[in-house]
């Protein structure tokens, strides 16, 4: 991206003034005309944009773009038919007159803006259809933004910045896929936006990998988390959880096994039974599983190999993913009651319950470890507690002991049903790890395949994993 680091954002979008081969359009709903007043204010913005629209009223914006079948207008759905609708617009109106040395653009937002004290969440979707070449097919690269200052003015100034680096990176940035990430967010403050989603389609945009760029916002922080669909879609979380009881099992899944499989369907078949006695209805189930970057990073980088076969094993199961930046519980289900208030369960080995009850690991927290319980579990958050068993032993939560000082907590959380056992130790077989297939495999023991899912296997025999030979 040619000189982005040093430019200012009026700076950006003066050389796209200047760029004679765009001409565009900017629809912008919820947040004024943020990004086209950068356009103007840097001046010759009639080189550029042919028409900006703002249709804040709800019967002109559904008039021109269609009523969404839920009633939303901050959704990706809307500012697909934006971009749709004002692109062909312009190839319809301007093809012919300029199409052979103009490659054409639409810019779209839909957001919505909160004041402080609101309960309301500032976000938005913000996209750009382009071409790269005059009469050219369309590409797109979309995303969605969270906007953390506390004021709508400040909101207003990041969302304009960072229409103009989206813009500017679509233009002159596609041969840097390397730093696009990082280009996005320049002229911004840190912990000014989050970027939990961005997709890239085209001809011109193959070489983005849209798993690989949103792991990239974890990576680098701008997303505290990712999901991916069981179709290995990218999806919004926000979207993803609602309306839905969450059943969410971490793991490193370096291969997934069989018993990573049984602890999910027993999770899940503990709390259909649940569900309707804590909500007084039925809810969608939507079992998820989780990676954390920790589990990811190898000497601080990201194995994309390894993280693109996980990822694809985990949702050719028909599994959702999630891939976080959370390291203890009670801040991944801070962030999931974000979207969602209906009950939920975190699933862990009987072998964890120690972890999750060693105070070195809630000493930032002036309340210590009965602060980090107290913001982890409450009547519908639980704790499902699946039996660690082995050939000399089955460990239950009847069978954890904690320190003495902390035993009385422990048993408040037990006896409060908040932390629940799943499932019984002769229901269960030997609980396998990651890490006994990867032995089995490594000493060529064929054995390993009949703990792994058929999935899985393959995976392993083709792309020679874990030392497969």
């Amino acid at each position: 991206m040619t000189d982005s680091s040093c430019a200012t954002t009026v700076s950006k979008a003066l050389k796209i003034n200047n760029d004679l081969a765009r001409y565009g359009a900017f629809a912008e709903i919820g947040a004024g005309q943020e990004v086209a007043r950068h356009f103007f204010q840097a001046g010759k913005a009639s080189q550029t944009i042919a028409k900006t629209i703002s249709a804040y009223d709800m019967i002109v914006s559904d008039e021109i773009y269609g009523r969404e079948a839920n009633g939303r207008y901050v959704c990706e759905p809307r500012l697909e038919k934006m971009l749709d609708h004002e692109y062909k617009l312009l190839i319809e109106r301007l093809s012919g007159p300029r199409g052979a040395s103009t490659c054409f653009f639409s810019f779209a937002s839909t957001v919505a803006t909160a004041s402080v004290g609101s309960n309301k969440q500032s976000h938005g979707w913000m996209g750009v259809r382009f071409q790269a070449s005059p009469g050219g097919q369309a590409n797109e690269i979309i995303l969605h933004v969270r906007m953390l200052d506390r004021h709508r003015l400040q909101q207003q100034e990041a969302l304009g910045v960072l229409g103009v680096n989206l813009i500017y990176g679509a233009f002159y940035g596609l041969n840097d896929v390397d730093n696009f990430v990082s280009h996005l967010v320049e002229n911004l403050k840190d912990d000014q936006v989050v970027i939990d989603v961005i997709k890239f389609n085209g001809p011109d945009l193959k070489h983005f990998d849209n798993r690989l760029m949103n792991l990239e916002l974890v990576h680098k922080g701008l997303a505290e988390a990712i999901m991916f669909s069981p179709k290995n879609e990218i999806l919004n979380v926000a979207d993803a959880v609602y309306g839905k009881s969450l059943l969410i099992q971490r793991g490193t899944f370096r291969p997934v096994t069989t018993t990573h499989i049984d602890v999910i369907q027993k999770g899940v078949a503990q709390l259909k039974g649940e569900v309707k006695a804590i909500e007084g209805k039925d809810l969608e189930i939507l079992p998820v599983m989780e990676l954390t970057m920790h589990n990811l990073l190898t000497d601080g980088d990201v194995n994309e190999k390894d993280f693109l076969e996980r990822v694809e094993t985990l949702t050719s199961l028909g599994y959702h993913v999630l891939i976080s930046n959370f390291r203890l519980f009670y801040t991944l289900k801070r962030f999931i009651r974000r979207y969602n208030q209906n009950l939920m369960a975190l699933i862990i080995g009987a072998s964890h319950l120690e972890k999750l009850f060693q105070e070195s690991h809630y000493k930032n927290l002036e309340g210590g470890l009965l602060e980090g319980l107290g913001k982890l579990l409450e009547q519908k958050t639980k704790v499902y507690v699946y039996p660690h068993k082995t050939s000399q032993m089955c460990m239950t939560t009847k069978s954890f002991f904690p320190p003495n000082n902390l035993r009385h907590i422990y048993t408040y959380f037990v006896e409060s049903k908040q932390i629940v056992d799943v499932s019984g130790c002769d229901e269960t077989a030997d609980y396998l790890h990651s890490g006994d297939v990867i032995k089995m495999i490594q000493a060529g023991d064929s054995a390993w395949e009949k703990f792994v899912p058929e999935k899985a296997v393959k995976a392993i025999k083709t792309q020679k994993l874990f030392g497969y030979k």
